[in-house]
C-alpha cells in the first residue's frame, strides 16, 4: 500500500541550531518512540523500530540514508526501508524536510513529506490509519525533542553554576539530579499513542489474531500430549 503523508513540527531553536541538531540522528533517535539506531556509517545508518497494536507486536529492521543535505535551503532528502524481523511485511520510504524561520522568533518550522509503502500487517489497517498515526507520532517525537533541547540548553547554561554550587556527582542539594534525557519508548504504542478512534477500527483485528494465537498455543500442547 502507497501513500503520502505531510507533516509540520516546531523546533524552539533558530534553523542554523536546529539544523545540527536534526542531523545528529543517534542523539536524537531516542526522541522517536519505538525507534533505536544501531550503528552510523557516514551518511547511512541502521536501526529498528518496535510496533505494538494490543497483542500484536511489530518489530523492524531497516536502514536509511541521507540522498541530499542542502545547507544554504536547509533540506534534508532521506531514503528508507525496513523488513519484520518475523514475518514477511516490509515497510520503504523517501523522506524529504524543509527548514524555515517559524511565526515565533527564535523556532524553526520542519515540514516533512514522505512517500511510504507498506506491506503485511499494517497494510491491513487501511490508507485511513496511516495519516492519523503519523500525525501523533510527529507530535509526540516533537514533544521529545524539545525536551531534549531545552534540557540541553539548561543544563549548558547552568554548567557554571553547578560546578561551584552543586554536589559532587551532579546532583543538588534536595537530591535531584541534572535534567532528565528525552523520553524513551521500548516500543510504539499504536494503542497508547492514537486512543479511542484507533481501538475502534483495529480491535476486530486485534481480537482475531489473539484468538489464533491463543488457539495455536492450545493446539500445540494438545499435539505435545
Amino acid at each position: 500500500m502507497a501513500i503520502e503523508l505531510d507533516n509540520s513540527f516546531t523546533v524552539p531553536v533558530p534553523p542554523e541550531q536546529a539544523w545540527d541538531v536534526l542531523l545528529d540522528v543517534e542523539r536524537i533517535a531516542p526522541c522517536m518512540p519505538g525507534g533505536s539506531v544501531t550503528s552510523v556509517e557516514g551518511d547511512e545508518i541502521a536501526g529498528q523500530v518496535k510496533v505494538k497494536l494490543g497483542p500484536l507486536s511489530l518489530s523492524y529492521k531497516g536502514t536509511a540514508k541521507f540522498t541530499d543535505k542542502d545547507a544554504e535551503n536547509r533540506a534534508i532528502a532521506i531514503e528508507a526501508s525496513g523488513k519484520e524481523t518475523r514475518g514477511a511485511g516490509t515497510a520503504a520510504a523517501t523522506v524529504h524536510a524543509n527548514l524555515k524561520p517559524a511565526d515565533s522568533e527564535g523556532t524553526t518550522l520542519v515540514t516533512i513529506h514522505t512517500s511510504l509503502n507498506v506491506t503485511g500487517k499494517p497494510a491491513q489497517f487501511g490508507r485511513s490509519m496511516l495519516p492519523e498515526v503519523s500525525a501523533k507520532l510527529i507530535d509526540q517525537f516533537a514533544t521529545n525533542l524539545e525536551a531534549l533541547i531545552t534540557d540541553g540548553d539548561s543544563q549548558a547554561s547552568g554548567d557554571g553554576e553547578a560546578s561551584s554550587s552543586a554536589p559532587e556527582g551532579g546532583a543538588s542539594e534536595d537530591g535531584a539530579g541534572t535534567a532528565a534525557p528525552a523520553r524513551r519508548e521500548d516500543s510504539l504504542n499504536l494503542v497508547k499513542l492514537v486512543g479511542g478512534p484507533l481501538l475502534k477500527r483495529v480491535l476486530p483485528v486485534a481480537a482475531i489474531a489473539a484468538a489464533i494465537a491463543l488457539l495455536g498455543r492450545r493446539l500445540r500442547r494438545l499435539l505435545s500430549k
